[in-house]
């Protein structure tokens, strides 16, 4: 299992574009991806899964991978949500 800890700088948090951007990401690969915040986790790859968790900015969310492609997956997500200034 991968996984990384990151801090969403997203002035309004993780609403629907930016949770749109990152299930988009994550569904491109096999693994198990999921998203973890105060205490709870969500399938990242579910639009309503991630909204649910109604992540606020400055918050600290943990990216997890588990599966053939997680290196690759890790990576990946993490660029892609900090190219769109969704992370840090």
């Amino acid at each position: 299992m991968k996984q990384i800890t990151v801090t969403v700088i997203d002035p309004v948090g993780l609403h629907a574009r930016p949770a749109t951007v990152a299930v988009n990401a994550a569904s491109k690969f096999k693994s198990e991806i999921n998203v973890a915040f105060k205490g709870r986790e969500v399938n990242m790859k579910s639009i309503m899964g991630v909204m649910s968790l109604g992540i606020p900015t400055q918050s600290e969310i943990t990216i997890s991978c588990n599966g053939e492609d997680e290196e690759e997956a890790v990576a990946a997500i993490a660029d892609v949500l900090k190219a769109q200034n969704i992370i840090a």
